[in-house]
């Protein structure tokens, strides 16, 4: 499977991932303080296990920074 992560194409030995299974691979320890959206929309935390990603979505995984 080919994704597009903040606009770079990555490629995935799977049929099927939910957006918990892709950060478990792509930011395994590193998944306090981000968002996800696909195509525009942002995916809950609580939804993260049930929603499957596909091949044409363009996800986006942003991570909060502090400062001021």
């Amino acid at each position: 499977m080919e994704l597009k992560i903040n606009q770079q194409i990555k490629k995935f030995n799977a049929e099927s991932l939910s957006v918990q299974s892709l950060l478990d691979l792509e930011i395994p320890n590193k998944q306090n303080g981000i968002a996800v959206a696909i195509n525009n929309t942002v995916v809950p935390r609580i939804n993260w296990n049930q929603h499957l990603v596909h091949e044409t979505d363009e996800i986006l995984i942003i991570s909060a920074t502090q400062g001021g």
